[in-house]
């Protein structure tokens, strides 16, 4: 708690406690000036490494010396809190830092100043090597959902803030590596490759109805309809499975070599079986543009990655069908 101030800073008369503007001031009973005790910023600094981890130093502040907090110390006259938070961290870990954004600012009681207002910025490391201030301190990286318990709360808060302002930036960069190296961990295109799955009748009657009608897929009115919508169903309710990995590649191929042995056998050409596999997959991609949401950047992303494993997806179908149609007989004209 900070001591009753007893005399004025601005003409040194003594200081007697009154009431103003409905709270207890402490006033120069000379010149009347109101000597106010506000709580004393420091600037604190969030720095993460490329694997999402936290630089963190050994707390020197409050009760509990041996308390990891974030690089963090009280800002001296005429600096700004973001170039305070810059030298701090310098000092205090050895490393340059650039300001990203404001984090947070907020407060937390403490014996020696009654109360302190912590202004956090996130900062991005541009040089310097990672070492502790003094031989006393430690400085170390820990993920940001398993670090050591803090020293003070409004620490604690930060990083929450921290990790929920790179919520969506790291999702849709974790789905894209794992879309570049055909993971079968979660992808965020899985949402609506759910509903497509519980949309399949739906979708595939729309295919139905353009593919007997489109010029180019004409003749497939001249096909059992209960047939091809059933097929057509079934497919898209495989299709999530058929996306998630190596395991279900033979079931796909044999799919589609099967669909395009049989067209052959009914007298169709290459050119209808593929474009009615392109008319599926508009169908699919209009249905899952048209229910996707488009508010946020992670938004718009699930919906472009669904592009991509669709398009990887038709190119492999569109080739075991062909495939499948050379393999048997040519149709008589």
């Amino acid at each position: 708690m900070l001591p009753k101030p007893k005399f004025c800073p601005q003409c040194g008369a003594a200081v007697e406690t009154e009431m103003r503007d409905g709270q207890p001031r402490d006033v120069c009973t000379a010149c009347g000036t109101v000597v106010y005790q506000n709580p004393p910023p420091l600037a604190a600094a969030v720095v993460l490494n490329e694997r999402r981890e936290v630089l963190l130093v050994r707390c020197r502040h409050g009760a509990d010396e041996q308390a990891w907090c974030l690089p963090m110390g009280f800002a001296q006259p005429n600096e700004s809190l973001a170039d305070a938070a810059r030298r701090q961290l310098r000092e205090q870990t050895g490393i340059e830092a650039q300001p990203i954004r404001l984090l947070d600012s907020d407060s937390c009681p403490n014996d020696e100043y009654g109360n302190l207002l912590i202004v956090t910025y996130e900062m991005r490391k541009i040089g310097g090597t990672e070492a502790p201030g003094t031989p006393d301190d430690a400085v170390a990286y820990y993920p940001l959902s398993r670090h050591p318990p803090l020293g003070l709360s409004p620490n604690e808060r930060a990083l929450q803030l921290c990790a929920d302002t790179h919520l969506e930036e790291w999702a849709i960069r974790d789905s894209f590596e794992r879309l570049q190296t055909e993971a079968t961990k979660v992808m965020l295109s899985d949402v609506l490759i759910m509903l497509i799955k519980e949309r399949a009748a739906d979708i595939a009657r729309l295919w139905l109805a353009e593919a007997c009608e489109n010029p180019t897929t004409a003749r497939y009115k001249t096909v059992d309809q209960d047939k091809l919508l059933e097929r057509a169903t079934t497919a898209l309710s495989q299709f999530g499975r058929w996306l998630s990995g190596h395991e279900a590649d033979r079931e796909v191929t044999d799919f589609y070599v099967q669909i395009g042995r049989e067209r052959k056998r009914q007298g169709f050409y290459a050119h209808e079986i593929l474009s009615v596999l392109m008319l599926l997959k508009k169908h699919v991609w209009t249905f899952a543009r048209n229910h996707g949401v488009w508010e946020r950047p992670i938004d718009v992303y699930r919906v472009l990655e669904l592009n991509r494993r669709m398009a990887a997806f038709f190119d492999r179908a569109m080739y075991h069908a062909t495939r499948g149609f050379e393999l048997e007989d040519a149709p008589e004209t």
